[in-house]
């Protein structure tokens, strides 16, 4: 298995899979019904981009394109939050709305038992087991948005409709 911080097998535009994550996430778009584009758009760059700005700038698109995969602990129950990179999440809103008593940043111990992924590359599917998913009402405004792949250099092209399709996630205003 190659390690996800080794990006010497990168190439820019690489649209095949080059890593088990991001055969984990492609074969879980297709699962759930994503469109081709998500598929035949999974981008492998040559630097991580593990930030909302870094993946906007690699990408040549707004902040607020990239969706965030944002896991954190629900009363110690994983919840990953997809939310624009133009918004932060307000954690007690969201506590509020889940009914949940404590909303709080996740370890990255509890992310990656909760996803198998490292925090920066986090994708909206491909976990080992589905994750209660809210997805950011902000992302609506955008025909395209991008989420990562399942490792900091991996990138697909998406739609907020679809991410709440391929999640099966709830669409709300997290901040």
């Amino acid at each position: 298995m190659l390690d996800p911080v080794d990006a010497s097998w990168c190439h820019a535009g690489v649209t095949a899979p080059a890593h088990r994550n991001v055969d984990l996430v492609l074969t879980h778009l297709r699962a759930g019904g994503a469109a081709p584009h998500a598929l035949d758009g999974m981008l492998v760059l040559p630097d991580a981009v593990t930030t909302a700005v870094a993946a906007a700038a690699a990408l040549g698109v707004e902040v607020g394109q990239i969706a965030n995969s944002l896991v954190f602990d629900a009363d110690g129950v994983p919840l990953l939050v997809l939310t624009s990179g133009a918004h932060r999440v307000d954690t007690g809103k969201v506590a509020a709305l889940i009914g949940a008593e404590r909303v709080r940043r996740a370890s990255p111990d509890f992310v990656r038992a909760a996803t198998g992924q490292a925090i920066g590359g986090v994708a909206p599917v491909g976990h080992p087991a589905p994750l209660r998913t809210l997805v950011d009402r902000a992302l609506e405004q955008y025909a395209e948005v991008w989420a990562a792949g399942g490792i900091a250099h991996a990138v697909f092209p998406t739609t907020c409709a679809e991410l709440v399709k391929v999640t099966g996630g709830q669409l709300a205003d997290v901040g």
